[in-house]
């Protein structure tokens, strides 16, 4: 029995439209996927992650004046209140890293000079700290916890180089940090995918920008969302070699194992990312002399087709083998996603601050129709 007789249920909200944004459109029947008018592979060939998080906040791309702007505020606030460095450090070395982001980054909103004011102008200085703050927060923790001693922001350069930096110790080659600034490009925004609808929700209550992105980053680590492509690594490590791929594969279907970094909610053929990731998969693993990870990749692709054709590759499947052939390690993945989606989820904050209204659907009740108290000692 249905309190809402006349409604139907979207299992998953599949197919609802719940709010309007100009932020990004992703157009899953042509495989397309748009910044504010801007195609996703125009901005990775051209443009810089800084570049696209003004083209999100902003709604336009930067004059050279704005960027230069844009890059110094992001550097100098990169880094974190001594407070927040001293919860990392106690936090145990075992914690997953998106553990440790999601609390650090809630605990953040009790340092910002900006927390209890939702003004856009307050918002906006938020969403630019936050974006500055979190890769420090992900490689203080990387550091700490393999005995290492943190390796502290500089206030200068872009912010590939300096994750990169701040994670390894050392200064990054300029063609491994462009591929990262690609990957942050990618990563950036991506519609009302789960955790912008978290971030969302937790927003049209009118609380805090931290808040919402703690909900945002909750709902990221799942391995039907972010967490997916730490799992892409998990199988490739356990294939090991191109040749057995196919049979490896076939196995874990006859097993009705679910093979993590394909088909997608929303696209009907191949995620443009994907395309995109998989040319510098190519590119890196023939670079640093680990091309088997990308042919290990491209094999079990094959193998995919063959049996699933409707199934596609998606951001994760090939952003994984990227971020291993640099050196990141596996459960780092999900929080550099984290990194990169900072200035979309922010930018869709922007917009739901600015036109609000609170993000309550019906529910429909399944349970008994009516049902008589019946006291404790006769049941």
């Amino acid at each position: 029995m249905s309190t809402n007789s006349g409604s139907s249920v979207n299992s998953g909200l599949e197919g609802v439209v719940a709010a309007a944004t100009q932020t990004s459109l992703v157009d899953g029947k042509n495989g397309r996927l748009v910044y504010r008018g801007y195609d996703i592979d125009d901005l990775a060939d051209h443009s810089t992650y800084e570049e696209v998080c003004h083209l999100v906040w902003y709604g336009r791309l930067p004059s050279r004046r704005e960027l230069t702007e844009l890059e110094h505020s992001l550097a100098i606030q990169r880094e974190l209140p001594k407070e927040i460095e001293r919860l990392i450090t106690e936090a145990p070395g075992k914690a997953h890293p998106m553990d440790l982001l999601r609390t650090a980054v809630s605990a953040l909103g009790m340092y910002d000079p900006d927390a209890r004011d939702n003004s856009p102008e307050a918002n906006l200085r938020k969403a630019i700290r936050l974006t500055a703050q979190v890769p420090t927060i992900v490689a203080f923790f990387e550091r700490l916890r393999s005995g290492l001693e943190p390796v502290h922001p500089r206030q200068s350069g872009n912010l590939a180089e300096n994750f990169l930096y701040m994670l390894f110790g050392k200064e990054p080659d300029l063609e491994t940090a462009r591929i990262f600034d690609i990957c942050l490009i990618l990563h950036t925004e991506h519609g009302l995918n789960a955790s912008t609808f978290a971030a969302r929700v937790t927003a049209s209550t009118l609380s805090d920008m931290h808040s919402a992105l703690t909900s945002a980053i909750g709902t990221l680590k799942g391995s039907l969302h972010g967490g997916a492509n730490e799992r892409v690594m998990e199988t490739l490590l356990k294939i090991d070699d191109a040749a057995k791929a196919r049979d490896r594969v076939n196995e874990m279907l006859a097993r009705k194992e679910r093979i993590m970094g394909f088909g997608h909610r929303v696209y009907k053929t191949e995620d443009p990312r994907a395309t995109i990731l998989r040319r510098h998969s190519e590119a890196l693993g023939r670079r640093t002399g680990q091309s088997k990870w990308y042919d290990i990749s491209r094999e079990v692709e094959k193998a995919m087709r063959e049996d699933k054709p409707d199934l596609y590759p998606n951001v994760d499947f090939y952003s994984a083998s990227v971020y291993h052939m640099m050196g990141i390690p596996i459960d780092q993945f999900t929080p550099i996603f984290a990194i990169s989606r900072m200035a979309g989820w922010t930018a869709q904050l922007l917009e739901q601050y600015a036109n609000n209204r609170l993000i309550r659907p019906e529910s429909e009740y399944i349970g008994p129709p009516s049902l008589k108290y019946v006291p404790i000692d006769q049941r």
